[in-house]
């Protein structure tokens, strides 16, 4: 009896520990920086959303010919050990060809207040997407969510509440529920799901998958079964891991440029 009890007791602390324990694992924030490296850049705007204007975003204005009107719009969303200062300078190939990016931090990461959590990232997602469809520089038909690794969940969020043209999900899971079961934990404990699959497979626009063969983090078979939920999927293997993706700036312009988002160059075929 004390056997079946001690290993009651067990089983219950570690459930509970793991429970307690694994936002901390999934939103690793990194320190907080000294300043921000958006100050004193006339070509990023930096705005605070939602209630109490907790959420740091930074939108960075496209270039090109497309700045001489409404512009089509990324709106991204990075890994969970990152913050949008590692970010700010990475875009500039697909802001030269005439994109906008708007760069969204976590609740609870870098200069945001809140905490980190799948309710409040879907919070700060819709306020990230109704602050750009209300800039006058940006045409709210174009809109691309792109989510790399822990981002992939808050694209597949965005998604779900507002309407984009397109979808970019780079290094991402299926499900945060999925990749539990694979290191132990049951399902049902997993406080923060991030269902994308089940997103992606409700959506109706294009979808460019973009995974590492090598991937070990987040294995290649969570990009295949992505690409092959979507209605209209597409999945490019790179020749990588995690971590040590080069930026799929080609195949992004590729994609978006073929389902007429961003016009292509003179004399590309369509």
């Amino acid at each position: 009896m004390k056997i079946v009890l001690f290993a009651f007791l067990g089983l219950f602390g570690y459930f509970g520990l793991a429970f307690a324990l694994q936002r901390s694992v999934l939103f690793p924030r990194p320190p907080r920086p000294d300043h921000s490296p958006a100050e004193g850049r006339s070509d990023v705007d930096v705005a605070w959303l939602g209630p109490g204007r907790q959420v740091e975003a930074w939108y960075l204005t496209a270039g090109g010919s497309a700045a001489e009107g409404p512009s089509p719009a990324i709106v991204f969303t990075h890994g969970n050990g990152e913050l949008i200062d590692y970010w700010l300078d990475e875009f500039d190939v697909l802001r030269a060809a005439g994109l906008g990016v708007l760069l969204v931090e976590y609740p609870g990461y870098g200069r945001s207040g809140g905490s980190p959590s799948e309710a409040s990232i879907a919070r700060a997602m819709a306020d990230a997407y109704d602050y750009l469809v209300a800039r006058r520089d940006v045409d709210p038909e174009r809109i691309i969510a792109y989510g790399r690794s822990v981002g992939g969940g808050a694209a597949g969020a965005l998604i779900r509440q507002r309407a984009v043209a397109a979808l970019v999900l780079e290094s991402s899971f299926t499900s945060v529920r999925r990749m539990a079961r694979r290191h132990g934990l049951f399902g049902p404990l997993v406080r923060d799901p991030f269902d994308t699959i089940d997103a992606v497979g409700d959506f109706e626009g294009p979808v460019l998958v973009l995974h590492g063969r090598d991937d070990r983090l987040i294995p290649a078979e969570h990009g295949q079964a992505l690409a092959e939920r979507a209605r209209d999927g597409e999945l490019v293997w790179l020749d990588c891991g995690h971590n040590d993706c080069p930026r799929p700036w080609k195949e992004m312009l590729a994609f978006v440029q073929r389902h007429e988002i961003l016009e292509g160059p003179p004399g590309a075929s369509p």
